[in-house]
């Protein structure tokens, strides 16, 4: 057996794509511009939140051309479902205070906003000087509660997507691109998709 065929190509499960790198490479440089013109001489501390937005953040930090501090959360409300369970849980919090800080939160994907809103609520009793949010994909129409969003990347479809970092079940966060998971490999291990 090759090993093609042991391990199948992770784009063969992508049923479309639907930002491209260059795309998304764009609409990076775009954002780094418009936080580089709010964020000048204010030493912002940038929140990311793990797994899924660090190659976003990466790519973000490098064209900031001003000192930042960088710090992590993991949160968890999927577990290892393609929808979120709405129960937001803090698995790893901030090292830092925010105390009169400028924070900004780097997220990769927003849809019900039960997470982020969470999360924000929760850093907003922390006292920070301010706190803003910038999201590179945002399923609107998955929205669930109201969560500000200050700097967009793209507002998308509600479909699973993976790639640049989201993934499904660990997979698929290597992908330069953001693609729409074929239903099929999610349905096979039983879990529905909404």
């Amino acid at each position: 057996m090759s090993s093609s065929e042991n391990f199948p190509s992770l784009h063969e499960d992508i049923m479309q794509v639907l930002l491209t790198e260059e795309q998304i490479r764009k609409r990076v440089e775009e954002l780094s511009q418009e936080i580089n013109r709010d964020y000048w001489g204010k030493n912002p501390i940038l929140v990311s939140i793990l797994k899924g937005s660090t190659i976003f953040l990466a790519d973000l930090i490098r064209k900031l051309p001003f000192p930042i501090y960088l710090d992590f959360m993991v949160v968890s409300s999927y577990g290892t479902s393609t929808r979120t369970s709405g129960i937001v849980k803090i698995v790893v919090d901030l090292k830092k205070s925010i105390e009169g800080e400028y924070v900004l939160i780097v997220e990769d994907i927003v849809d019900s906003g039960l997470t982020l809103k969470y999360m924000r609520e929760h850093l907003l009793l922390r006292k920070p000087a301010s706190l803003k949010i910038c999201a590179l994909l945002d399923k609107v129409e998955a929205r669930q509660v109201n969560v500000p969003i200050d700097y967009r990347g793209f507002i998308i479809p509600s479909e699973f997507v993976v790639g640049y970092g989201l993934d499904y079940n660990e997979r698929y966060r290597n992908l330069p691109y953001v693609g729409i998971l074929k239903p099929n490999i999610y349905q096979r291990e039983n879990i529905v998709n909404h």
